[in-house]
C-alpha cells in the first residue's frame, strides 16, 4: 500500500492489517508443526493459527515474527495467518507506532 505524500500522509510500503475485514496484528508463540502455530492478537487472545494452503510452501513463520491475521467466524480460537512481515518492516512499524503497547516485544 502506497501512500502519497502530496496528501499530507507518509508513505507505508508494506501491508497494514484492514480493519474493515477483521484483520488485526499478533505474535507468533509457539511452532506447532504442520503450518499450526500458537499466536498472541493485539486483542489480547491466545489463539491456534494456520497457515493458509496457498502461502503454506511461501512463507516461513519463526517464534517471534509480527504477523497479520484474521480470527475465523465461525470459531474464534483460531485464526489463519494472512502476511508475515520481516525484521526490517516490524522495525519500521515500531518507530511509526503502528504495533499495540499488547505485541510490543521489538527492539528498535
Amino acid at each position: 500500500m502506497d501512500v502519497s505524500q502530496e496528501s499530507g500522509e507518509e508513505v507505508v510500503r508494506f501491508p497494514l492489517p484492514n480493519r474493515t475485514k477483521g484483520e488485526m496484528l499478533a505474535i507468533a508463540t509457539k511452532l506447532h508443526g504442520a503450518g499450526h502455530i500458537e499466536i498472541v492478537c493485539e486483542d489480547g487472545v491466545s489463539r491456534m493459527g494456520r497457515i493458509r494452503g496457498k502461502h503454506r510452501k511461501r512463507m516461513w513463520v519463526k517464534e517471534g515474527d509480527l504477523l497479520i491475521v484474521k480470527p475465523w467466524d465461525f470459531q474464534p480460537e483460531k485464526a489463519d495467518i494472512l502476511y508475515r512481515y520481516n525484521p526490517t518492516q516490524a522495525g519500521a512499524m515500531k518507530r511509526r507506532g503502528y504495533i499495540p503497547t499488547v505485541l510490543d516485544v521489538f527492539e528498535i
